[in-house]
């Protein structure tokens, strides 16, 4: 992979999990990242366990590897003035404390951006930058609740359930790094730096746009469809007699495919399922019958069936299933990290270049090794006076 952002600088006061992805990403491209901490316990996530490997909490060791540790009380004067430093050097600060915690302290965008006007400033947050809730804090379970995708995922009369992974932490992430890519590149072109802002909330109507448009057009408050999906059916899990299977028919071809990989004529021939809008209409109707039969079949008979006819579809996978299969050991999805035990392996970025991705994984720092040895000389003339 080619290190495009090799000879770039980012300040990053960041914790959590949406900051410090975005500047994962960045660092996997090259950039070299100061991570400015708290004095005493930094980032939370160095606590975030168990697991833990290699004595790293694995949330910390999948976000933080390779970057520089700054352990940096902001309100303390003389760290303050560390931080100016840090920052005169740098191309890119990114933060993602409360909207108003840093510009309180004189280290806000408007501030930053004045004194350094190269500098790109990314803002993440909970709320975003206006309204009643902009300074509140978030995080990805609340931004779940709030924006309505709690109450479309789980089964009809479930409890709401949480999307379990990160979902609107690292999309926030990955935009802030978009953003920030974005205004690298219009820096090229006018000499000077932007402010760069993303939010969960965003981040969450982002993902849902076609629900909430749907709401937006009709009214009709989008419900549960558990492993199914908005406007297509059939188009999801099915249960067999030994686990699963996702059944994807998208169109009215793969639906007949479908009805007759199940050996369903019936199926086929009933006008309220003659095409997607009706099928999905009687979605309850059509998956209890599908059930029925697929039920009755062993996974690996089912899957047969719907390979025969060419109809997208997959037992459900556990991590162990996937991670076992010969296209996920082809794909070099994790490799070791450098400087920790052999067994210590992480994600690489899920990008290639030229058919390369060739990231070098080291271990996230401890807290304040960068204090200790400083970061490396880089250039200051960039960020003084006007473009």
């Amino acid at each position: 992979m080619k290190n495009s952002l090799d000879g770039v600088r980012v300040v990053d006061i960041t914790s959590n999990v949406a900051g410090p992805f975005a500047t994962h990403i960045l660092a996997s491209l090259g950039a070299e990242v100061l991570k400015v901490e708290r004095p005493g316990g930094g980032d939370d996530t160095r606590g975030w366990g168990p697991p833990f490997w290699d004595g790293v909490g694995l949330t910390f060791l999948d976000l933080n590897r390779g970057k520089q540790s700054y352990e940096l009380d902001l309100k303390d004067s003389d760290h303050r003035g560390q931080l100016i430093d840090l920052v005169a050097s740098a191309d890119v600060l990114v933060q993602n404390l409360r909207p108003k915690s840093l510009s309180r302290l004189g280290f806000g965008a408007e501030d930053l951006t004045a004194r350094f006007p190269r500098l790109i400033y990314c803002d993440i947050s909970g709320f975003g930058f206006t309204g009643p809730l902009a300074d509140n804090p978030a995080f990805d379970p609340l931004m779940q609740a709030y924006s309505g995708l709690m109450s479309i995922t789980g089964h009809e009369e479930a409890d709401p359930a949480r999307i379990p992974v990160s979902m609107l932490d690292k999309g926030a992430g990955m935009w802030a790094a978009i953003g920030v890519l974005s205004a690298l590149r219009e820096r090229e072109h006018t000499g000077r730096g932007q402010i760069v802002r993303t939010s969960l909330l965003e981040t969450a109507f982002g993902f849902a746009s076609v629900q909430a448009m749907g709401y937006l057009a009709t009214g009709l408050t989008p419900g549960q469809l558990g492993s199914g999906t908005t406007g297509i059916a059939p188009y999801e899990a099915f249960p067999t007699r030994d686990g699963h299977v996702i059944i994807a028919a998208a169109n009215d071809r793969l639906f007949q495919a479908t009805c007759v990989a199940l050996e369903r004529p019936d199926l086929a021939a009933d006008p309220r399922y003659a095409i997607n809008p009706l099928r999905f209409a009687a979605r309850g109707e059509l998956r209890d019958s599908i059930a029925a039969t697929t039920r009755q079949l062993m996974t690996a008979e089912l899957m047969g069936r719907l390979d025969a006819q060419q109809v997208p579809a997959h037992p459900v996978n556990t991590f162990a299933d996937a991670l076992a299969t010969e296209q996920v050991e082809a794909m070099r999805l994790f490799q070791p990290v450098g400087g920790m035990a052999e067994d210590v392996v992480a994600m690489r970025l899920p990008l290639t270049f030229d058919g390369e991705f060739g990231e070098s994984f080291t271990a996230p720092p401890s807290l304040g090794s960068g204090n200790r040895q400083g970061p490396d000389t880089h250039s200051t003339a960039n960020q003084k006076g006007t473009p």
